[in-house]
């Protein structure tokens, strides 16, 4: 059987797939991962696999079960008590007379042993032409939002700098979408599930609007605004998030719940722009992200300055003059490069 018709019993009872989830190496993680990109629709059962696997106790070794053992060398013994006996009292057949049965069975075990040991541990190359699901992927580039309608009907506010595929018709059993970045779901409510697999988390919905993150530093952040999600971290943990609860899974695999405001979290989808006590930095890395653009600070800063403001589908220019004109701070903007001076 191909990889391609594995589904999860099959995953996790795969010893090179456990082998990478519990102990990647550099050989079958370059494997799974170009895997993955060529099939992109068996993502969800891979990674339904790989969060079991990493919550049982799981032996790596594989072994010859003991009724297959037992009967299969039972079998061999009692053709060799079948076989004829000549007058001279030895077994017939040339051949098994210089090399008894039972020696040559004892072999065959053995080699077959190995041999079960060796299929464990390694794959084979599938040369056969695949049938390939039809993939939708969608992409921002910095400064650059969009809203994508999904096959069932559910909508999808992509922000920048993120990227979404999903299949160009779901099955018949389940729904799913893979998530780089942002994107804020409102997710139509019928019998099948709904996930959204972002890095190795599983997000379960049922009929819900949220808004997903994942952030550059490595870091996730659910927030649930209607319904109800599920997430399953790559520990294998389980979390449940009720409406205004925001689930944040930190690059280590630590993870708490916290509310949040959704002004801050999810004004970006009706292109609202919020400042709400912003650091330099914060200033920096929102406007760029937001408008595409570059942005130099030249001068002396005071470490605690801070600003706040709300802007609603405003052009750079006149969010740039509010952001200095509370502080005496001039801004000149050059193709896609803003600098903004301290003169004090």
């Amino acid at each position: 059987m191909k990889y391609k018709d594995y589904d999860i019993e099959n995953f996790i009872s795969d010893e090179f797939f456990v082998q990478w989830v519990k102990n990647p190496s550099e050989n079958n993680r370059h494997f799974w991962e170009k895997w993955l990109e060529q099939h992109p629709d068996k993502r969800f059962v891979v990674y339904e696999a790989a969060n079991f696997i990493r919550s049982i106790n799981y032996n790596i070794n594989p072994d010859l079960p003991d009724k297959v053992y037992v009967d299969m060398y039972e079998n061999i013994l009692k053709f060799d008590e079948a076989k004829p006996v000549n007058k001279a009292g030895r077994n017939s057949g040339g051949f098994f007379y210089l090399f008894p049965v039972k020696s040559i069975a004892a072999s065959i075990l053995l080699m077959f042993c190995l041999w079960i040991q060796y299929e464990a541990i390694n794959f084979r190359t599938e040369n056969e032409e695949e049938i390939q699901i039809a993939i939708i992927s969608k992409s921002n580039p910095v400064g650059q939002k969009s809203i994508i309608d999904l096959p069932d009907g559910s909508r999808v506010h992509l922000n920048s700098e993120s990227e979404i595929e999903f299949p160009a018709s779901f099955s018949e059993d389940k729904r799913w979408v893979t998530l780089k970045g942002e994107a804020f779901f409102e997710i139509q409510k019928e019998s099948r599930p709904f996930y959204v697999e972002s890095g190795l988390t599983s997000i379960h919905v049922m009929g819900t609007t949220f808004n997903v993150n994942q952030s550059e530093n490595g870091s996730l952040y659910v927030a649930l605004v209607t319904g109800k999600v599920r997430v399953n971290s790559k520990e294998g943990e389980e979390v449940d998030l009720e409406p205004k609860e925001m689930l944040v899974i930190e690059q280590s695999g630590t993870y708490y719940k916290t509310g949040f405001d959704p002004l801050d979290i999810i004004a970006w989808k009706d292109k609202t722009l919020v400042f709400k006590s912003a650091s330099l930095r914060e200033i920096k890395s929102k406007l760029e992200k937001w408008y595409g653009v570059q942005v130099e600070f030249k001068g002396v800063f005071d470490n605690n300055w801070t600003y706040s403001g709300i802007y609603e589908d405003e052009m750079l220019e006149n969010v740039l003059r509010g952001i200095c004109l509370t502080s005496g701070m001039k801004f000149s903007i050059e193709n896609k490069k803003i600098t903004i001076t301290n003169p004090k």
